[in-house]
This record gives structure tokens, sequence and C-alpha cells, in this order.
């Protein structure tokens, strides 16, 4: 039970979590309802959370990093990265769909008045390098979709290429290749569709032993 008293708690957090106006279709002065926006100061916020009387605080890190101690649970995002602060704003995007929005908080995010923090606007360029980042990591995936694989003991291991493969259906089934992305020490085996281009792409390696056609190949231990 104390568990759920936790999830509880930390969703109230959330729903009265940061609002940037470009996450959300409200002004920072308007609510949905043409009605102005409140903003919560801690005790306040402790009424939404159902601890009256107690301190009432916003917890966005931990829904990032799965930390809900007492030094987990800040509102202090600085740590994250670009796609952690997509994975943040995701949570926002499904306690808005939940939860009716009480308010603002005023802290790190926003002012008493209720004005965006220089902190806020720089969480707002992370999510925007965060979502960018996203769409070319969703687009290189339908370009080059993910190589069906298997381990054995015995046999080692295999990777393939059907119409299906990483998710992805397809007209055409592909070649495996090594995609080496930049910024990555390793990489990952990848679906391609035309060999000899791929020949010309520095970024695409052959499976050593593997034909250049072949559909499958055999990986060494």
């Amino acid at each position: 039970m104390l568990c759920y008293a936790i999830v509880a708690i930390f969703s109230a957090c959330l729903v009265v979590l940061f609002f940037p106006g470009r996450w959300q279709p409200n002004s920072a002065t308007k609510s949905a309802q043409g009605l102005p926006i409140r903003v919560l100061n801690s005790h306040e916020l402790s009424l939404y959370d159902g601890n009256e009387g107690s301190k009432g605080k916003d917890a966005s890190l931990a829904f990032v990093t799965g930390d809900f101690t007492e030094s987990g649970l800040t509102d202090d995002v600085s740590g994250l990265n670009p796609s952690q602060v997509v994975t943040l704003f995701d949570w926002l995007l499904f306690y808005k769909r939940t939860y009716q929005s009480v308010g603002l908080v005023a802290g790190r995010f926003y002012s008493k008045s209720g004005k965006p923090t220089a902190f806020l606007l720089h969480v707002e360029s992370l999510l925007a390098q965060g979502q960018q980042l996203k769409a070319e990591t969703e687009a290189e995936k339908l370009h080059f979709p993910s190589c069906n694989s298997q381990w054995s003991t015995t046999r080692g291991g295999m990777v393939w290429c059907s119409t299906s493969s990483g998710g992805i259906e397809r007209s055409w089934t592909g070649v495996p290749r090594k995609l080496f992305s930049v910024g990555s020490s390793g990489s990952r085996c990848v679906c391609v569709e035309d060999p000899l281009a791929a020949n010309k792409d520095p970024n695409l390696q052959e499976y050593d032993g593997c034909p250049t056609y072949a559909i499958s190949c055999s990986l060494v231990a």
C-alpha cells in the first residue's frame, strides 16, 4: 500500500509540474476554460498531493531516474540529457491526459508571478534537441530496420533479414550490415535494401565471411 501511496503522491506532484507554453495548448495565464491559472506554493501543493500541513514538492527527476528516495525527490533536472527530457515530457503528457491541471508550481520553473524562469527555457531547449534526435532515430530505423538475431552456445550467433525484421513491415528483405553511428563505439545489425549502395556508405560494414548478397550471416563466437 505504501508503494501505491507514493505513486499517488508523486502523480499529483507531476500534474502541477512545470507547464512550458509550447508544451501545452494553455497559455501561461489562462487555462483551457479561459480562467487564470493558479501559481501554487509548496504548502498549496501539499494540499493537492494529500498531505495537508506537510511540505509539497515537485519530484520531476524521480520520474526519469526511478529514485524515489528523499534525495531523488527533486525538481533539479539539470543533469538530464535531451533524450531523458523527452521521457519526462512523455510523463507530463500522460498525466495531462489523465488528470485536471490545477496550476503552476512556483520555484525552479516558474516565478511567483507565473513567469517562466531561465531554467525552464533551458529545459525547453533540451526538449527540442531530444525531440529532434528522436525523430532522426525513428527515420533511421525506417531506412535501416534492425536485423533478426539469435544465439546458441553450440552454433554461435546468427543475424538475418526479413520483410518484417526490426518491426518494420516492408516490401523488401534486405541484407545484414553493421551500422556504426557517430558518437557510438559499437555497432548494430541493420538490413539494407541496396548492397551496392551500402558498400559506398562508410558507416556500413559487411560481416566477416558473409557473402555480399546473403540475407543471413553467421557470427563466430
